[in-house]
């Protein structure tokens, strides 16, 4: 279900918050992604979650293309949830999370560290530019019209940067 908000549905976090920005949904796909669980039993067990709510955000995230639905046991009848590419391309959003939350809410230290698979050794993510490889900071980027803005989108970015233009006058 896309926002119904024009602003909201034309804005890229406003839709990627809607398929997934409830937190049951982004911990199942932890879960896929950092421990490789596709069954039901599975996350029910890691999760502690309700079966009927498990269910229902299943079921969302395999409408909304993340999971693929597949019987592994006719009887009794049993599906496991395969990640997609697009399941799979929420990975560096799982990366950042664990990023963020070692450096700004582990005050005692980090419970849960990155590592290269080969060696072992601790990584801290960043988010670089793919052309340049230089990160990309509040400080560095800005969002600009994309080819299929509204008029209103771009309305409204003109209006941010008079705004902007006006301050730094």
């Amino acid at each position: 279900m896309q926002p119904r908000l024009l602003p909201l549905a034309e804005c890229p976090c406003a839709r990627a918050v809607e398929t997934v920005g409830e937190w049951w949904s982004i911990l199942i796909l932890r879960d896929a992604l950092l421990r490789g669980l596709t069954r039901f039993d599975e996350f029910e067990r890691s999760l502690g979650i309700a079966p009927n709510m498990l269910a229902r955000r299943l079921k969302h995230l395999a409408e909304s293309g993340l999971f693929e639905r597949r019987l592994y046991s006719v009887r009794p009848k049993r599906y496991e949830y395969a990640l997609t590419e697009k399941g799979r391309d929420f990975f560096p959003v799982v990366v950042a999370l664990i990023g963020y939350a070692n450096r700004h809410l582990a005050p005692e230290g980090a419970s849960l560290l990155l590592a290269e698979r080969g060696t072992g050794r601790p990584i801290a993510p960043i988010v670089v530019d793919a052309a340049t490889f230089q990160p990309i900071t509040a400080e560095s980027a800005t969002v600009i019209a994309g080819p299929r803005a509204s008029a209103d989108m771009r309305a409204r970015l003109a209006a941010r940067d008079a705004v902007t233009q006006a301050r730094s006058n």
